[in-house]
């Protein structure tokens, strides 16, 4: 995902005179947050390159799309704003809101994973003033925590996951009068997705994998970016994490052991990635769900 300044959700409001930045940090996988208040403010959001969720900690009763007006927001109030979307809002008095920043990388990665959907073939289905109890209390547990300090840094990114993946589940449809082209079939898809799982300790090459679907190396990785939405080595170190991540949380396994589990040449090769991807250590995750 891009640097967190250079998102457009979060540039329009780091612009605005009227609005205050509060905290951010970049989450890893994909995500960010950010804390904002604002008062008697105007925003216009157009096609963004990430997709947004919005939660209204604090006020916002005269908070309203400009082509809605009859509709307010308030505490407690979601905001599901996908990738490409066009929106306008007032603010009139005073309002705080918890932003949490995805990309579609991560957004592909879930359809897959969660879903078992091509990410192609379905959409973040736009939402403005959700009631959902369960992720306002999420968003409201993710800006108790201290962004800055790494454990509560990575605590903040599981909750980013839950985040996700209950929006996910949620909140996604059929993209509509898609007609799905090129790609790889249903059935190959499955079995990438399960051989890649079982596999994830071992070395796994791009021939090995166009090998199961019978194509060259080159058609198949044109391929599966198609139908994973990513290519295939960032699907493949995805899922690496998200299963050294699973070990850190649950196991006593040594950190050499887990890296060697999760398909890493050595323990600090491990630790290069996993802190590239989630801004802080093996050792911290794991020390962030001893509390």
């Amino acid at each position: 995902m891009p640097a967190l300044e250079t998102l457009q959700v979060f540039q329009a409001l780091n612009r605005s005179p009227n609005a205050r930045l509060e905290h951010s940090a970049e989450l890893g996988d994909g995500m960010a947050a950010a804390l904002w208040s604002n008062h008697h403010d105007a925003q216009d959001y157009e096609a963004p390159g990430h997709h947004t969720l919005s939660c209204y900690i604090a006020g916002g009763t005269g908070t309203f799309r400009r082509e809605q007006p009859g509709t307010k927001g308030g505490p407690g109030k979601l905001c599901v704003l996908p990738a490409e979307h066009q929106s306008a809002w007032v603010i009139n008095g005073e309002i705080r809101l918890a932003h949490l920043y995805f990309s579609p990388e991560q957004f592909a990665l879930g359809c897959i994973t969660l879903l078992d959907r091509e990410p192609r073939a379905l959409q973040l289905q736009e939402s403005t003033f959700l009631d959902d109890a369960q992720q306002a209390g999420r968003f409201r547990q993710l800006i108790a925590l201290n962004w800055n300090e790494p454990g509560e840094r990575l605590l903040t990114s599981s909750l980013a996951h839950e985040l996700l993946s209950h929006t996910l589940l949620n909140q996604v449809g059929l993209r509509q009068g898609v007609r799905l082209k090129g790609g790889l079939a249903a059935h190959q898809r499955r079995q990438l997705v399960e051989y890649i799982d079982s596999q994830l300790a071992e070395p796994i090459s791009l021939g090995q994998l166009a090998g199961m679907c019978a194509l060259s190396e080159y058609h198949f990785a044109r391929m599966f970016r198609e139908s994973f939405g990513l290519p295939p080595h960032q699907y493949l170190l995805a899922r690496r994490l998200a299963h050294a991540r699973q070990l850190l949380r649950s196991t006593r396994q040594p950190l050499g052991e887990i890296a060697l589990a999760c398909g890493f040449a050595s323990a600090s090769h491990f630790t290069h990635r996993f802190r590239q991807a989630m801004h802080g250590t093996p050792g911290e995750y794991r020390q962030a769900f001893l509390r």
